[in-house]
């Protein structure tokens, strides 16, 4: 990490706050041995017997990425939980990511349960954050995924939803200015108002307090993550899909959707200078999984590949309803902010605080 995280401070000694995070938050209360296997099957204890008599125990989003791709196999093959596999269609699959969901659902023998999100509407939403200027553009993909799983589960009734959050691949997380709360709703309702072009009749939006209040405290809705009390690393992951289930890795994390692919492996970095990848690098360089010098090796080159870039501009326009040319001044225009709308980012660091304190969330800071 530098000073792209304009709030990073460092050390007398070079060391960055989210070094220092690692240490004293995470690490402490990260268990992956005898205690994590305990709260691991405590955990499939209490899944199982909330679902005793239906027909599924709990419900997995599965995007067709490495940790949910993993976690499904693990609570198959090892806990032997009975999950509706559930995934959101956004538009913008890859290829790869359609091949390794359906490798993965056949193999295990599981149901795949697919809720396209309207495209038209998809579409405006997208557009109104390109034209915003802000940094966070995947926020309207992200939205409806959470969104869209969260009201699942409360409409029938599941009381279990699996979350590949984990520790080890995703301790150090993106600066705020990078990749804002996907669940404000002021925020997003202020963005859309200013620059969508229709009513969003079907998206489905849930706000944080919602889905992280309402639904788990009132509701009994329970999030688990299993990942985080068992030894996982991204080799152990990858070695066991692509041997079991001929999975296929990506590039780079989150590219099993083709407009994260342009947005944090181009998007960013050019038009802001926020390569993710040293996010994602420096989550795998404090848990031990890669070299510090290697990380800085990969992050010379760029992230998308500039021989294909021109045409991953025009699929990006094209898929949008614009022209390259609008696209291209939206990459141009002056860099805004989540401040420069309206925003509760107040509620949000309240209420991580309040659930830091009561030992609920950990995260390094950002």
């Amino acid at each position: 990490m530098d000073t792209s995280d304009s709030a990073i401070e460092f050390d007398a000694n070079g060391v960055c706050m989210h070094c220092h995070s690692f240490d004293e938050d995470i690490k402490p209360h990260w268990h992956t041995d005898e205690r994590g296997k305990a709260a691991v099957a405590k955990m499939v204890a209490d899944i199982k017997e909330s679902g005793r008599g239906k027909e599924f125990d709990c419900i997995l989003g599965m995007s067709g990425g490495l940790d949910s791709s993993y976690m499904l196999h693990l609570v198959v093959k090892e806990f032997g939980l009975r999950p509706l596999v559930f995934h959101v269609d956004g538009g913008w699959n890859t290829d790869i990511a359609v091949n390794n969901i359906q490798m993965l659902v056949e193999k295990l023998g599981l149901d795949l349960y697919t809720e396209v999100i309207n495209w038209e509407e998809m579409r405006d939403f997208q557009l109104a954050f390109f034209k915003a200027g802000v940094p966070h553009l995947d926020i309207p993909q992200d939205h409806a995924f959470i969104a869209t799983l969260y009201h699942f589960a409360d409409k029938h009734g599941i009381k279990y939803i699996l979350n590949g959050g984990n520790y080890s691949t995703e301790c150090v997380r993106n600066p705020l200015e990078w990749l804002y709360y996907g669940t404000d709703m002021a925020q997003l309702r202020d963005i859309h108002g200013q620059f969508g072009t229709r009513k969003l009749k079907t998206y489905p939006f849930s706000s944080v307090l919602y889905h992280k209040f309402y639904l788990r405290y009132l509701k009994g809705l329970k999030v688990a993550k299993p990942l985080n009390s068992l030894p996982y690393t991204k080799a152990l992951a990858i070695d066991t899909l692509s041997s079991l289930y001929g999975w296929r890795p990506y590039p780079q994390k989150h590219f099993e959707s083709r407009f994260t692919r342009f947005y944090e492996g181009y998007w960013l970095p050019t038009r802001f200078g926020y390569d993710t990848r040293r996010v994602q690098y420096s989550s795998l360089i404090v848990t031990g999984q890669m070299a510090r010098e290697d990380a800085i090796a990969q992050l010379a080159r760029p992230a998308y590949d500039p021989e294909t870039i021109d045409a991953e501009f025009e699929y990006i326009a094209t898929k949008l309803g614009i022209t390259v040319e609008e696209l291209r001044k939206y990459h141009e225009m002056p860099l805004k902010t989540y401040r420069d709308y309206r925003n509760q980012e107040w509620m949000f660091k309240l209420g991580a605080k309040v659930l830091k304190l009561l030992g609920v969330e950990r995260s390094i800071k950002r």
